[in-house]
């Protein structure tokens, strides 16, 4: 579970934002000024911090300046650009100017955490399918499925091109580095292992195969 930090010190703002977060299934941890916000990054820290600018005690500038491997998003009443380009060079990830759409913010912060796990766990996600590279298997519906080397490779290529077909010869010249293993005569039988196995779990499949070309993620 993701813990996300509300650091606002709008009370009625922050119980918003967290009930809203706490629906979506993360666990929130609530900060109403600068120093009480400094506290509780020092006893927990965070996967992202949702952060006001005008804070009593001290300001959300300062506590930028203090966060470090932390994605933050920037949520202000102030929309001048100058502060908003200073505060993403400063090392904020996101800005978004009160008042704010909350399903806006939503989403807003699910691509932020969406980026920071590819940073930290060589992810690729397509639609409803996040593959991780480094422990061979794929997440659909919540549900993780374990693939092969070989199965983990070709996945990775549809999902990097979702929707585009994509040409046999290319799959085995892509893949071939890490997986030489894998065939024109086996190429087929692979995908259709991907297929099953993605189709046992949500019902569904996944993969198209496009005549004379070869394969693609569907949409």
């Amino acid at each position: 579970m993701y813990r996300i930090m509300v650091v606002d010190d709008d009370v009625s703002i922050n119980d918003m934002v967290s009930e809203a977060l706490s629906g979506e299934g993360y666990s929130v941890i609530k900060a109403y000024s600068g120093t009480e916000a400094l506290m509780a990054l020092g006893q927990n820290k965070p996967d992202l911090i949702l952060l006001d600018l005008m804070l009593p005690g001290l300001s959300g500038e300062k506590i930028l300046e203090k966060i470090k491997d932390i994605p933050v998003i920037v949520v202000s009443a102030k929309a001048d650009v100058t502060d908003k380009v200073g505060l993403l060079l400063g090392g904020a990830c996101d800005y978004i100017t009160k008042p704010f759409d909350l399903q806006e913010l939503l989403a807003r912060v699910l691509v932020q955490l969406r980026k920071r796990d590819s940073l930290i766990t060589n992810t690729v996600c397509a639609g409803e399918l996040t593959l991780n590279l480094d422990r061979l298997c794929v997440n659909v519906e919540n549900t993780e499925v374990t693939l092969t080397r070989t199965e983990c490779a070709i996945l990775k290529l549809l999902m990097l091109n979702p929707q585009t077909p994509v040409g046999k010869t290319t799959i085995l010249e892509r893949i071939s580095i890490d997986t030489p293993d894998c065939t024109e005569r086996s190429l087929k039988q692979h995908i259709s292992n991907i297929r099953h196995k993605l189709m046992a779990v949500s019902g569904k499949d996944y993969i198209e195969a496009v005549y004379g070309i070869g394969f693609k993620l569907k949409a």
